[in-house]
């Protein structure tokens, strides 16, 4: 067995690691708003998710070609991989992106650990980035493509990251708007029921969205992968066994739930009724399948954040948590360079022991360190499907249900 082929290995069973870690961190996305209003149960709620994700993962290929063709610099310009990034070349490449790997899953642990819904999306691409520059330089980074369209970090990530949750946002707070409009002096004990039966579609909507989006972004990095160990020679292609393998992770993490972050995004944000599940869950999905077409790998977590912010921008007399927010958006800015930071200095680290199979070795043994001793911190204080629609901090009680729309 090479070199090149147990670091593939590696990299193949990190990346994996890392579509796992999406799954749970990002279930909120889909299912927050529909566990907080009690349109479904936690437990079926997050199983619903995981099999629509799975379903996801298999409707398109743009995102996970976006993921392998827009970070690293491997192509040449008749789209041939780069000879001394492939085969007993690729060696280098193959630490860049366990490096990589290493930041994303690192940031998404932690972040998962406060309860704060962090873009998986941000935490990869940073990572990559990340060891990319400490590996090749920052000319190794596939900024802005080749300029004739938007491509590369800057239009297929940083761009679509900005606009999202504001596009998002304005989507959800008109339909909420509109919805309390419709229903104005319609008692809510009429209303609220079919909005929740309205949640169920429109929240497996996004979870089929997802699919779509997320669970695409570990296909493109274990085909780069698969192109520097010479294993893989088409860039504009995807391995069928990829697809399965990814698909499958990413449902098995979307079913066990993250269910800090779900409580951050059900309870945190605004008190949510059904009619403002339903306006924020279709806007994501609105937003994420139509990015996804066009294979932009925007953060599904900002656009369902920025959903569920314009619902309580849209609903009259609805009390929003500003402070939750901020945090929210204060780890968003962050998340694309802590986890670049992350991502070099394990590339540092693995060349610094000599590169190769021992430099690979040891970065996924601090990994799998830094994984236990977090998991270990989250037992201190678990949150679960028993608790995870306990009232948030300082929440005030609720006075009794008055007609929708009464409210002002």
């Amino acid at each position: 067995m090479t070199q090149s082929t147990v670091i593939l290995a590696l990299v193949v069973v990190t990346a994996l690691g890392f579509d796992f870690t999406n799954g749970f961190h990002d279930t909120a996305n889909a299912m927050a708003t529909s566990i907080a209003t009690g349109a479904l149960r936690p437990k079926v709620a997050v199983a619903l998710s995981g099999a629509l994700n799975l379903v996801g993962a298999f409707l398109s290929v743009e995102v996970a070609l976006t993921v392998s063709n827009a970070v690293v610099k491997i192509q040449n310009k008749d789209g041939s991989p780069k000879a001394d990034l492939v085969g007993d070349g690729g060696k280098a490449l193959l630490l860049i992106v366990l490096a990589g790997l290493i930041g994303g899953i690192v940031w998404n642990l932690l972040t998962w650990l406060l309860g704060l819904p962090s873009s998986s999306s941000h935490a990869l691409f940073g990572g990559l980035v990340g060891s990319t520059i400490a590996g090749l330089g920052w000319t190794g980074v596939n900024w802005v493509g080749d300029g004739t369209k938007l491509d590369g970090v800057v239009g297929k990530v940083i761009l679509p990251a900005v606009a999202s949750p504001i596009i998002a946002g304005i989507v959800a707070a008109a339909g909420t708007w509109l919805i309390y409009k419709v229903t104005l002096g319609v008692v809510a004990r009429f209303t609220d029921n079919g909005f929740r039966w309205g949640q169920i579609g429109s929240a497996s909507l996004v979870s089929l969205a997802h699919g779509t989006n997320d669970a695409q972004k570990t296909m493109g990095v274990i085909t780069l992968a698969l192109i520097a160990s010479g294993n893989w020679h088409d860039t504009k292609g995807i391995p069928f066994w990829v697809k399965i393998a990814c698909a499958l992770a990413i449902a098995l993490g979307t079913y066990l739930g993250g269910w800090r972050i779900i409580r951050t995004l059900g309870k945190g944000l605004v008190e949510i009724a059904p009619p403002q599940g339903m306006a924020a869950e279709s806007a994501s999905a609105a937003v994420i399948l139509a990015s996804s077409q066009l294979g932009f790998a925007l953060s599904t977590t900002h656009v369902a954040t920025g959903a569920i912010l314009g619902t309580g921008v849209g609903k009259p007399g609805a009390q929003v948590r500003w402070k939750v927010a901020g945090r929210m958006v204060a780890a968003w800015l962050i998340t694309l360079p802590a986890a670049a930071v992350v991502g070099a200095l394990m590339w540092y680290i693995g060349h610094i022991v000599g590169g190769g199979v021992a430099g690979a070795v040891v970065v996924f043994v601090i990994l799998l360190g830094l994984a236990g001793f977090m998991f270990y911190r989250s037992r201190i204080d678990p949150v679960d499907h028993n608790n995870v629609n306990d009232d948030w901090e300082g929440t005030p009680q609720q006075p009794e249900r008055v007609p929708a729309g009464a409210a002002s």
